[in-house]
């Protein structure tokens, strides 16, 4: 889907969704990995990487 690295890194670097209500959520790896960023919608702290088409 994806032809160039800028629009790779626009479409998918630190970006994650919501494992409960889908939301997306911009935020840095090591602190969702840390379970510091929640969901802004339901406060939810497990998150997945964007799915790659």
């Amino acid at each position: 889907m994806v032809k160039f690295p800028e629009a790779e890194g626009r479409l998918f670097k630190n970006i994650f969704v919501c494992r409960r209500c889908k939301a997306k959520i911009k935020a840095p790896v090591l602190k969702v990995m840390a379970g510091k960023v929640k969901c802004r919608k339901c406060n939810y702290k497990i998150l997945r990487p964007v799915r790659k088409k």
